[in-house]
């Protein structure tokens, strides 16, 4: 069995920057909620909870990239968990293909395991350190009974090592033996051990040398072009998120303020949030000036008690009174581009700074 009979490829995506084709979406989220409880004395009362995830709603189209970006505490890797249901949606709605898998158990999400797959952050705690390599990747194949036998399922696996760049021999060896970017070819050969489509990046490579890190991207990039896979990375680095996305949501506690394609968000970012985070990343391009640099003032305030109505108010330079008493809705204020802020109800206003690229 060759490698691409077993990971059965599909049609390849558009290059980043240009809209995914229109098509039912793979995978939707509507009005995502999920709040941890807070238990205090001794028995345990419930005398609060924490909002990590406040509702969020998107889309993902089949071989296109969602960067989810934002501070950390946000709730983005909430987001990635609770979509893949390794943590139960307190409400809201989660389907896959028009599928609603919001309310099934362990039982009826089986098949969905197999469509739904996770890299994690850390490649040195998401390694067990008692199993080799190649029994890591293999394991999914034996929860799921696939492959008729083991020396099928060694077959796969030495498959999957070369996919991602390691060598067949490896698999004998323990995880201690291999370096962090060799870590996480593990941990992506495990995800695309049961030919998934929808897989989840939770900051894949924040852990990583940046050297590294372009070695990890251009490797999923690959992947996506020759598998067709459908990505949600979660990032807090919005130049990794630029070169590998789609499109980007930027969160903010809990709650997506802004939503589009990425040259529209680098270009034109429609909420002061965004604009705040772009004006800190560093200009590479020659000739290109860079933002006037944004210092919010204050700290994020504590998603045990958000702040009422907008919750970026407390923060934003553009406060103003309806700010601090009405939540602003996701809204498409341009075509394709979504922001949540009262400064838009009467048509855009921003950016508030030029652009980097301007003259």
């Amino acid at each position: 069995m060759n490698d691409a009979e077993m990971m059965k490829p599909e049609p390849g995506r558009t290059q980043p920057g240009a809209a995914a084709p229109a098509a039912q979406p793979l995978l939707k989220v509507n009005d995502l909620r999920k709040y941890f409880p807070i238990h205090k004395g001794l028995f345990s009362r419930v005398s609060g909870h924490v909002h990590a995830v406040d509702g969020v709603s998107f889309e993902l189209s089949r071989g296109e990239t969602l960067g989810l970006v934002g501070e950390s505490g946000c709730g983005k890797s909430t987001v990635g968990r609770t979509v893949l249901k390794l943590l139960e949606p307190t409400s809201g709605r989660i389907a896959v293909d028009g599928e609603d898998i919001t309310e099934f158990d362990a039982q009826a999400m089986l098949p969905y395991r197999q469509r739904l797959q996770m890299i994690y952050q850390d490649p040195y705690a998401s390694l067990n350190p008692r199993m080799t390599a190649g029994e890591i990747v293999g394991e999914p194949l034996v929860i799921h009974g696939v492959g008729a036998n083991a020396g099928e399922r060694t077959e796969r696996v030495a498959a999957l090592f070369d996919r991602v760049g390691l060598r067949a021999e490896q698999m004998h060896n323990y995880p201690h033996e291999f370096s962090g970017g060799q870590r996480q070819r593990i941990g992506i050969a495990r995800a695309l051990a049961l030919s998934p489509e929808v897989i989840v990046g939770d900051e894949p490579v924040s852990a990583l040398d940046v050297s590294i890190q372009a070695q990890i991207i251009n490797l999923l990039m690959d992947l996506q072009d020759e598998l067709g896979l459908t990505y949600l990375f979660i990032a807090h680095d919005l130049a990794v998120v630029e070169h590998l996305s789609h499109r980007v949501a930027v969160m903010y506690l809990g709650r997506i303020v802004e939503l589009t394609d990425k040259a529209s968000l680098f270009r034109m970012p429609l909420h002061p949030y965004t604009e705040a985070l772009l004006s800190a990343v560093p200009v590479a391009k020659s000739g290109a000036r860079a933002r006037k640099r944004i210092i919010l003032e204050g700290d994020v305030p504590s998603p045990i008690k958000p702040p009422a109505g907008c919750h970026f108010h407390t923060r934003c330079p553009y406060v103003h009174a309806r700010c601090r008493a009405e939540p602003p809705m996701l809204r498409q204020v341009t075509p394709g581009h979504l922001a949540a802020c009262h400064l838009h109800d009467t048509g855009p206003k921003l950016p508030l700074a030029k652009p980097a690229d301007a003259a």
